[in-house]
């Protein structure tokens, strides 16, 4: 720092704190630091300079809110049962709420009474191994069990406008037009030595070359071409009879004669021959009409109701607005299927978490490797046969027989429920395995393994993270079974979100994987569950 900035500073400095203690302004505050001249003493600034932290307090970096940092991005989990897009039973599981670059537990998380990620109306997009699958708008919450679930409706993905072809973005001008004055290309009809004049009068124009074309003819006018008058005297009965056609063959449009014209006349010519029919006995069908069955809740035929609005009562369905129920999911049904669900006001590009392996043998020789370290794991390798102790023979024989085949090795344990799934979290970042199995048999005593792995230098499966436990210690350990991958905190990488299933209560858990660690982001509803062991 220069000496005039110090300067500057320390009369800034100086008058400020000086003023607050009720002393003089900077005239004289400045004369009681500085000599003759207004130059200033170089060990007077020096000595200034040192003690300025007590002449005003720092009040420190002031920190920025960084533009690309998401105001609010909620993490859920749906869960149904049926067929996608059209579920018999749904519900929403709040998982997390990332606020400020903080992740906050969604099932309580600013909750009024419900938590803010299930106020209804809200919008989630759910994720398939990050494609879009369709859109879930809450419409109620409720608790189930001790947690907060959210209900409401799954939608389609809105599809996308289709662009205009270029027959339609084209302007096409049917009729000739001047555009000399017009920049503004145009697409004209072309003209053939058949077709008529455009300005040319309609009446002149030729006869169609159909015979059986229907032809619309006007109506004769007062003064017929012949010189005889149609018209006719008011009190007149006789019909206007159309104009002779030209063509026998050609149909003619006529007008409907009048009702009332034809009852006159049929009243005035034709009452002679309206008489009594020639049998008297002759029976005749006459069409009755059945009354309506009296409506004993209808009150509007009661004497002396004056009042309109009086309630009155109907028959039929009531017009009422009908609250509509969704099917809510209860319990955990086997057949019960869940995706990821992420709600954010700022549209995210998509990035989908498949990894493209190069060469379709490695993904096979991976999962091969996990599956036997699962098997390890859950205790379904088969010990090793105890080796046969060498007998020597009385007599050396000079012939060698050929020895004789191993026996085949057994076939491996299948391992029920298995799960395998390869991400790459990152544009680049190498495949990220995950493995999920347990054993058969009762419930109470299955084992459950989890493996996260990654491939080392040298084409093995490097094992980061391993969870085991079993049915009587799911309380204690509860197992790890993947949902999929998401990317939480809106920083374009995938993170790994498992649901902690235990014997009588729940959890998930987001994990992260980075430079051959997996860390543990994220539990929801507090404490440490889903502690596992890390190779």
């Amino acid at each position: 720092m220069s000496l005039r900035k110090v300067e500057s500073l320390l009369i800034k400095r100086t008058s400020v704190q000086r003023v607050k203690e009720g002393a003089p302004s900077l005239p004289c505050a400045a004369a009681d630091f500085f000599g003759k001249g207004g130059r200033p003493l170089l060990l007077v600034a020096a000595t200034l300079v040192a003690t300025l932290p007590c002449a005003a307090q720092y009040v420190g970096k002031v920190s920025k809110t960084d533009k690309g940092t998401p105001e609010l991005r909620s993490i859920a989990v749906l869960e149904w049962t049926g067929d996608a897009g059209k579920p018999k039973a749904s519900r929403l599981v709040p998982v997390a709420v990332l606020d400020g670059g903080e992740l906050q537990d969604g099932g309580i998380y600013l909750a009024r009474p419900e938590p803010m990620a299930l106020i209804p109306e809200v919008e989630y997009e759910l994720e398939q191994n990050g494609q879009p699958l369709g859109l879930f708008d809450v419409s109620t919450a409720g608790r189930q069990q001790g947690s907060w679930v959210g209900f409401g409706k799954w939608k389609p993905m809105p599809s996308a406008k289709p662009r205009p072809s270029a027959a339609e973005l084209a302007k096409v001008h049917l009729a000739d037009e001047d555009d000399t004055q017009s920049d503004e290309p145009v697409l004209h009809r072309k003209h053939h030595a058949d077709d008529a004049p455009s300005g040319a009068d309609t009446g002149s124009q030729t006869a169609p070359s159909d015979p059986d074309r229907p032809v619309l003819h006007k109506k004769p006018s007062s003064d017929s071409t012949d010189g005889t008058s149609n018209s006719q005297p008011a009190g007149s009965t006789g019909s206007t009879s159309p104009a002779a056609n030209p063509d026998p063959d050609q149909p003619t449009l006529h007008r409907k004669t009048d009702s009332s014209n034809s009852s006159a006349n049929d009243s005035a010519g034709n009452s002679a021959s309206a008489s009594a029919p020639d049998d008297p006995d002759r029976p005749v069908l006459k069409k009755t009409r059945k009354k309506p069955a009296a409506d004993t809740a209808d009150v509007e035929s009661v004497a002396g109701d004056t009042d309109p609005d009086r309630p009155r009562l109907k028959r039929g369905k009531s017009s009422g607005d009908a609250i509509e129920v969704t099917p809510t999911l209860m319990g955990f049904p086997p057949d019960v299927q869940q995706t990821v669900a992420v709600s954010d006001a700022k549209a995210i590009p998509v990035h989908p978490w498949t990894y493209a392996w190069s060469n379709p043998d490695d993904e096979a020789k991976m999962k091969a490797s996990l599956e036997e370290m699962a098997r390890d794991a859950l205790g379904l390798t088969p010990p090793p046969a105890p080796a046969k102790p060498a007998t020597k023979s009385a007599t050396r024989r000079t012939t060698t027989k050929k020895a004789a085949a191993p026996p085949a090795p057994p076939a491996p344990a299948p391992l029920d429920g298995e799960q395998f799934r390869v991400f790459e979290l990152a544009y680049g970042s190498g495949a990220t395995l995950v493995l999920s199995a347990h054993t058969g048999g009762p419930a109470a005593q299955q084992k459950f393994v989890t493996l996260i792995a990654q491939p080392d230098l040298y084409g093995n499966a490097l094992v980061l993270l391993k969870n085991v436990t079993d049915g009587t210690h799911l309380d204690e350990k509860p197992r790890m079974r993947l949902v999929d991958a998401v990317d939480a905190m809106a920083d374009n990488r995938g993170e790994l979100l498992f649901e902690l299933r235990g014997a009588t209560q729940r959890q998930f858990a987001l994990y992260r994987v980075l430079r051959g660690e997996a860390e543990k982001l994220f539990v929801s509803g507090g404490g440490d569950a889903g502690s596992a062991s890390s190779e």
